[in-house]
């Protein structure tokens, strides 16, 4: 639950992080955003309107009719052969007179047109003034109307501009509406939008490409609420600042016809009807060319795009909040991957696919509904969520690692302690139900061997004892449970898992006979006793895992395959055998052991019997032995209790067998095989 919570804060800072970057627009990062979702331009198909044309002085006009400026009487013979046009935008501005007769030529070219708009230019701190008369004829262009349907909302909150550079008077007079042009770049000084409008002296103004679409399909524009505003039929959705997204067309797209065909008849009159047209200037040095995530055009193809945009209604929608929804999904999924992925490739695989499928789902929601969903902050609160929660993932594994290694590292081998640090959660709080193999070993008489040593010898003894059995237990994978005074009690396949762990159980054992050989004769040597020692090996299905508190517990074992362990060792005495293990042990070895049956005995509360075993060392005494005792037992079994005393008084006689010593008092007290003997601790 704790470490839960540090993932939740670790990645609710993330969250706030990110939102905030991407609220507030801070840079680089927002400049990094608009560059990385250019991609969508390049990624979809779409057809540019059929009934939009930008009519360009371009080189070979330049060419043909020297440096622009030109006269303005060229540029009044060209205009007149534009009138069948719907409408006819004038991306350019005449703010300076020339020769009278030719500025009133060109207006009067303007004013033969069927629908005209005339560009004129907003800026801050000019010094030019105007006259009420011009003032008032630019008001016939205002949107009043919208503008009272705006006041006192908040959004759009459109831009201002407290100067204004006019066409010339007669060129004002002669136009149908004059439209802004200006417009202005994103923080990496590319543009990608279009301005709906402008103030200027606290009125709005339609920007160029808005007039003409208001004459076009004579039609006002409405507000539709705080976000959307409305001509005719089609939705404009604008930002904060009345901006519109711009949805660019491949440079091909864009139809353009050279000023010159016009004025040398190569382009028909008819040929513009029912179109809009962009007067506007593509030469480089005598337009305005501007840098878009298509590269840099002439700055009338701005105007183009939005028109296109809207007559194919293919206005890009921004959905900032379909943006936030994605931003708090990719600062989970690195929380949901770590909660079921414990490998950091599949981790991150997992991540990764999780946000290339979202890139897939919005690119396409984008070519087909024209929906603009940011997935640059989405990417880096995913990139940002992953480093925080992989970094606090590798400290609190090392945190585990550590706490296992310290409290583990004295009880398993490294093999399986290394197991158990990859799978820590096989030491949560708790229990669970799983077959394991206990030993439990003791030695023999140690209440006289402590009675005739000081402490100071009896430690030091027992630490020359336990350090060898307990390397017997680790070097076959079993856990070392705990001392219990001289005892010690073992168990495996748990808390890993330990293929044939019967098998494994039972060579621990032989290995401490083995061990406890060679310490005997070191004792021997200083004069010292002897140690004998019983062990006692159980199969059973019982409770393993923690037990204790959240502050304080032990890894353990407990259930009735613990005490019968316990019983089975004790009963080493009564037969004189160093190992005895369970038939449910027997049942579960797969090497080839050397063993003999003894008989069954019933534990205190058990109703069945449990058979025992004698688990032998494979040396050539042992199989000698083992011959004899199995043809004595079986007549034993078969109840020819004269004929099993001599057998078992021959076995005594060559080899002292404690287990021959037994059935001899058993026939004594003519004891027949199979009658149920309870021994309890």
């Amino acid at each position: 639950m704790r470490e839960k919570f540090y993932y939740f804060f670790v990645i609710l800072l993330v969250l706030l992080l990110t939102l905030f970057l991407y609220s507030n627009k801070v840079e680089p990062f927002e400049s990094f955003s608009l560059r990385f979702n250019d991609s969508n331009f390049a990624l979809q198909e779409k057809k540019i309107a059929e009934n939009v044309v930008l009519v360009a002085i371009d080189e070979q006009s330049i060419n043909s009719y020297g440096r622009w400026p030109w006269s303005r009487d060229i540029l009044a013979k060209g205009i007149e052969k534009l009138a069948e046009a719907d409408a006819v935008l004038l991306d350019m501005i005449f703010s300076e007179p020339t020769e009278k007769s030719k500025d009133q030529r060109l207006a009067q070219s303007i004013d033969s047109l069927q629908n005209s708009v005339c560009g004129f230019f907003l800026r801050n701190g000019a010094t030019q003034s105007h006259s009420q008369y011009e003032l008032d004829i630019l008001n016939d262009s205002a949107l009043d109307y919208l503008q009272s349907q705006i006041s006192g909302n908040k959004n759009p909150h459109f831009l201002g501009a407290d100067s204004a550079e006019l066409n010339i008077l007669p060129i004002l007079e002669s136009c149908t509406l004059s439209g802004s042009f200006s417009t202005s770049s994103e923080s990496d000084n590319l543009f990608r939008s279009y301005p709906v409008a402008f103030y200027f002296q606290n009125i709005l103004y339609p920007s160029l490409a808005l007039q003409g679409l208001r004459l076009k399909h004579n039609s006002d524009i409405k507000r539709v609420d705080g976000t959307h505003l409305a001509i005719a039929d089609h939705i404009i959705k604008v930002d904060e600042k009345g901006f519109v997204k711009l949805n660019f067309y491949t440079p091909p797209q864009y139809k353009i016809i050279s000023f010159l065909d016009i004025m040398q008849g190569k382009i028909k009159r008819e040929y513009f009807k029912d179109k809009i047209v962009i007067l506007g200037i593509t030469e480089l040095g005598a337009g305005d060319i501007v840098s878009t995530p298509i590269g840099n055009i002439p700055g009338a193809f701005l105007h183009y795009t939005f028109i296109s945009n809207f007559l194919q209604n293919q206005l890009i929608v921004e959905m900032p909040y379909a943006t936030i929804g994605l931003i708090i999904l990719m600062a989970f999924v690195p929380f949901l991957s770590i909660i079921f992925f414990r490998s950091i490739v599949t981790r991150m695989f997992f991540n990764l696919s999780v946000y290339f499928i979202v890139y897939i789902i919005v690119h396409y929601l984008f070519r087909i509904y024209m929906f603009y969903i940011d997935l640059f902050y989405p990417l880096i609160t995913l990139l940002t969520s992953i480093a925080a929660v992989e970094v606090l993932a590798f400290t609190l594994e090392e945190k585990k690692a550590r706490f296992i290694k310290e409290a583990f590292s004295s009880y398993l081998s490294n093999d399986l302690l290394q197991q158990l640090i990859r799978h820590p959660k096989k030491l949560s709080l708790g229990g669970e139900q799983k077959e394991i193999s206990i030993l439990f070993s003791d030695i023999r008489g140690f209440t006289s061997i402590s009675e005739s040593m000081d402490p100071v010898s009896l430690v030091r003894l027992l630490n020359r004892y336990f350090t060898p059995m307990t390397n017997a237990v680790l070097k076959h994978g079993g856990m070392l449970d705990k001392y219990i005074g001289d005892a010690v009690m073992a168990f495996f396949n748990a808390p890993v898992d330990i293929k044939n762990h019967a098998d494994a159980a039972c060579h621990s054992a032989l290995e401490m006979l083995a061990e406890l050989e060679i310490l005997n004769k070191k004792l021997k040597e200083e004069g010292k006793k002897i140690l004998c020692i019983g062990i006692g090996i159980s199969t059973a299905e019982v409770i393993v895992g923690n037990m204790g508190s959240d502050i304080r517990f032990n890894y353990t074992v407990i259930g009735d395959g613990v005490n019968l362990t316990s019983r089975v060792e004790e009963m080493t005495k009564r037969y004189g055998v160093p190992i005895l293990i369970t038939e449910h042990t027997l049942e579960m070895l797969t090497d080839d052991f050397l063993y003999r049956e003894i008989e069954p005995v019933q534990v205190k509360g058990k109703q069945n019997a449990v058979l025992l075993y004698h688990l032998m060392l494979k040396i050539q005494s042992s199989y000698a032995l083992k011959v004899l005792y199995d043809q004595a037992l079986k007549v034993y079994k078969d109840s020819d209790l004269l004929q099993a005393k001599v057998l078992f008084e021959d076995i005594v006689r060559k080899y002292d067998d404690g287990v021959s010593k037994y059935f001899l008092v058993a026939i004594e007290e003519n004891r027949q095989w199979g009658v149920k003997r309870m021994f309890t601790k």
